[in-house]
């Protein structure tokens, strides 16, 4: 195994080192939630772990908060909400906007110019923005905001499948299923489908990368989840009161978890995009 990612390395170069290293944060973060109940010292929510705002040690190897909670044990858990909202979310916003890039782009028309333009409506709002627009008329709740940073990705996967979709609908083989009596539905799913769906692998990991961040930033403002589900964007705005009085790890260890893991997904993204060049395997 370790030879063959040598040679996998020789032929891809730095671009599949990326990938790797990506995949690695992934999985780490992956394993750590699947196995939190192992892991994880203490529960989530005891507040009677140690002192009050204990400071790293090895009694406590991320600190206590102000409640006497384990901050260790918190991002242990935390992993789990965190990773099935980014996840979720890029999920529905992947199915939704595949199918209706698929339609749309291949029924062509009247149809498509006045979906495409409702869709480009919706692109035109920045991302943050809109995702707090829905987090703020959904309420808090692991459901409310899947939806709220799915919303959000739907235009993306939209327009990349529809300009492929218009493309590929035009080609030789397409018109041959056609002139055959092949329906609509096999030509969507059978011949246009698989050759669009190679492209949003990318995409998808990018999204979930940015979808932590969302994700986040909605809980930090008070837009996400209820405080008593464990989350590191909750611990972030819980932790930076204390910041000041130099409690510097309660905001620290989440805010670090965070953009690690939003790195692994993009740095994974990166170097698909990259190994998924055409002109990359040519040389």
């Amino acid at each position: 195994m370790i030879s063959r990612f040598t040679r996998m390395g020789v032929k891809y170069g730095v671009e599949w080192w990326i990938l790797v290293i990506g995949a690695v944060v992934i999985l780490g973060v992956i394993a750590m939630a699947l196995f939190a109940g192992s892991i994880a010292p203490y529960d989530p929510h005891d507040q009677n772990t140690g002192p009050q705002l204990a400071p790293p040690s090895s009694a406590h190897l991320m600190g206590t908060d102000n409640l006497q909670r384990d901050v260790f044990s918190r991002i242990i858990f935390g992993a789990r909400t965190i990773l099935g909202v980014a996840i979720l979310a890029a999920i529905i916003s992947s199915l939704v906007g595949i199918s209706m890039g698929l339609i749309s782009g291949y029924a062509g028309g009247g149809f498509d110019k006045a979906l495409s333009l409702i869709i480009d409506s919706v692109y035109s709002f920045p991302g943050l923005i809109l995702a707090i627009t829905f987090a703020a008329m959904l309420g808090p709740g692991i459901i409310s905001i899947t939806f709220a940073v799915a919303v959000i990705y739907i235009p993306t996967y939209f327009r990349l499948v529809r300009g492929q979709t218009l493309t590929i609908k035009e080609e030789l083989y397409v018109e041959a299923a056609r002139a055959i009596g092949a329906p609509g539905r096999t030509i969507l799913w059978q011949y246009i489908f698989p050759n669009v769906i190679a492209t949003t692998v990318v995409v998808f990991t990018m999204n979930v990368g940015d979808a932590i961040m969302i994700e986040a930033a909605l809980t930090y403002l008070g837009l996400g989840l209820p405080p008593s589900v464990v989350d590191w964007g909750m611990d972030l705005a819980m932790g930076k009161k204390f910041l000041p009085s130099g409690h510097w790890w309660l905001i620290t260890f989440p805010g670090t978890m965070i953009s690690l893991l939003a790195l692994g997904f993009t740095m994974l993204g990166e170097g698909l995009a990259e190994i998924l060049n055409p002109r990359l395997l040519e040389r």
